[in-house]
């Protein structure tokens, strides 16, 4: 089951080339509609953004800044499953849980490839 659950995240992950080239402005609008909805990824529950005014208390997980400067692959797989780099995380696993799917998931990774 481990190594189906593997194969199903490098897959989604080997999909990110693809995603980072066709990554435009629809996209991204669409990973941040994700990030603010409270039915979806609802990212602004917990995190702050550097540089950006939000409406949301975004005090609980770190703020988030940098992310242009990380690899696509590592995003996508702490979006996925942020377990596997931090097992005391507050985060859920919104694609380990089916919570967000893998498009969902890219979209949410092309919106946070802008945040500087």
């Amino acid at each position: 089951m481990k190594l189906i659950k593997s194969l199903v995240v490098a897959a989604a992950i080997s999909g990110l080339a693809v995603t980072g080239s066709l990554a435009g402005d629809d996209l991204v609008k669409k990973g941040e509609k994700i990030f603010m909805t409270k039915k979806l990824g609802n990212c602004i529950a917990c995190h702050d953004i550097n540089g950006k005014t939000l409406n949301g208390p975004g005090s609980m997980g770190p703020k988030l800044q940098y992310l242009s400067a990380w690899p696509e692959e590592a995003l996508y797989a702490k979006v996925y499953n942020p377990y596997t780099t931090n097992p005391i995380s507050q985060m859920p696993a919104f694609g380990k849980s089916g919570w967000l799917s893998d498009g969902e998931i890219k979209a949410v990774v092309a919106y946070l490839k802008t945040i500087n």
